[in-house]
């Protein structure tokens, strides 16, 4: 691209408008080359049929002399590294990201069966890259991926910059807060029975009917494509072990209060009972968050609305970057999601 327009610079002296043709018509392949690379995150959710390094988000990095901050994000269950396709393009090349996958997508295989499964064992690569970071790093996370990274952060506090959220599924602090927990638990276990029963059986169809119109609504399993709904069939047998390890977690809720670094939660106007509440529980326990709620949004947002839940993730990033003096010293405080979006609603200003 460059060659292209240093070519016509020298071919044309005072070239200005053939430079802002060619600039146009750069911006328009950009354009559609983003629309793409949506249209394709968009439904990152219920299907995982390609291994990352061909979208090229598994670890997203380029050669630079300087390092730059690590940013771990983790998909939701049934997903992959595709899911988090928009957050790598809002948040530009001053990042580098990882996007591990966790037992039960194609490209990492089925959990080995050792002993009992535990967010431990998922967390375990996670943790890899962590150690072998730099400096400190910032994680993200959706529904499972938000539970594994509040693990992760517990497990290596002093190496964790900034925490952020979209409805994370820590079921275990259900059972830790009272009449509210226990009516959200008995809801959750109800849905985790009926995917459990259907695994057990052999109706990996019916298990991830259920699963599926639970986090998306009622019909949206219909909704999808067949080779979408395949995808999500051969996932089946993780489910069972994501519910288990996510409600089993032993973690104390009084032990986030050691969490004292930078975290933002992002919920759904439309959450569910179960995540509506952990959100809130969390923004109680961890002594440096703040809760916004998406206008319109379910548990489902990273992809439905995908906009505004990455010019979030990506401001939060850049403020806690700013503030330990990588992107200079300015301080960012949001009083609410709609002041989020008006400072921040072109992606590259808010990371630039």
């Amino acid at each position: 691209m460059s060659t292209l327009l240093n070519t016509a610079t020298r071919r044309a002296s005072g070239a200005t408008g053939i430079l802002a043709v060619l600039a146009g018509r750069v911006r328009g392949w950009w354009a559609g080359y983003m629309s793409w690379r949506l249209q394709e995150a968009a439904t990152a959710h219920l299907i995982n049929d390609r291994e990352p390094k061909d979208i090229g988000i598994s670890r997203s990095q380029t050669q630079q002399a300087d390092p730059r901050a690590l940013v771990i994000a983790l998909h939701c269950s049934g997903a992959g590294a595709a899911q988090w396709c928009h957050l790598v393009e809002t948040l530009g090349s001053g990042y580098e990201v990882a996007a591990p996958e966790h037992y039960g997508c194609e490209s990492t295989g089925p959990w080995g069966g050792e002993h009992t499964f535990t967010l431990a064992d998922e967390a375990a690569r996670a943790i890899a890259l962590i150690d072998e970071a730099e400096g400190k790093v910032h994680l993200v996370g959706h529904s499972y991926g938000g539970a594994l990274a509040l693990h992760l952060a517990l497990a290596r506090p002093d190496r964790i910059a900034s925490l952020a959220l979209y409805e994370a599924s820590a079921f275990h602090l259900l059972r830790q807060i009272g009449e509210a927990g226990s009516e959200a638990l008995v809801e959750i276990a109800g849905i985790a029975k009926h995917v459990c029963r259907g695994v057990v059986t052999g109706d990996y169809r019916g298990a991830m009917t259920a699963f599926v119109d639970y986090w998306n609504g009622p019909g949206a399993w219909d909704r999808l494509r067949p080779a979408q709904q395949a995808v999500l069939v051969r996932w089946a047998p993780k489910a069972p072990l994501d519910f288990k390890a996510l409600i089993d977690e032993p973690t104390p809720a009084g032990a986030y209060h050691a969490l004292r670094f930078p975290v933002l939660i992002l919920r759904g106007e439309r959450a569910p009972a179960p995540t509506r509440l952990i959100a809130e529980v969390l923004q109680q326990l961890l002594p440096q968050c703040r809760l916004l709620e998406v206008d319109g949004a379910g548990h489902m947002g990273p992809l439905t609305h995908a906009d505004e839940v990455s010019a979030v993730f990506a401001r939060h990033i850049a403020s806690v970057e700013r503030d330990t003096g990588r992107l200079g010293r300015t301080r960012w405080h949001p009083r609410g999601l709609a002041e989020v979006l008006d400072v921040g609603a072109c992606a590259a200003e808010a990371v630039s």
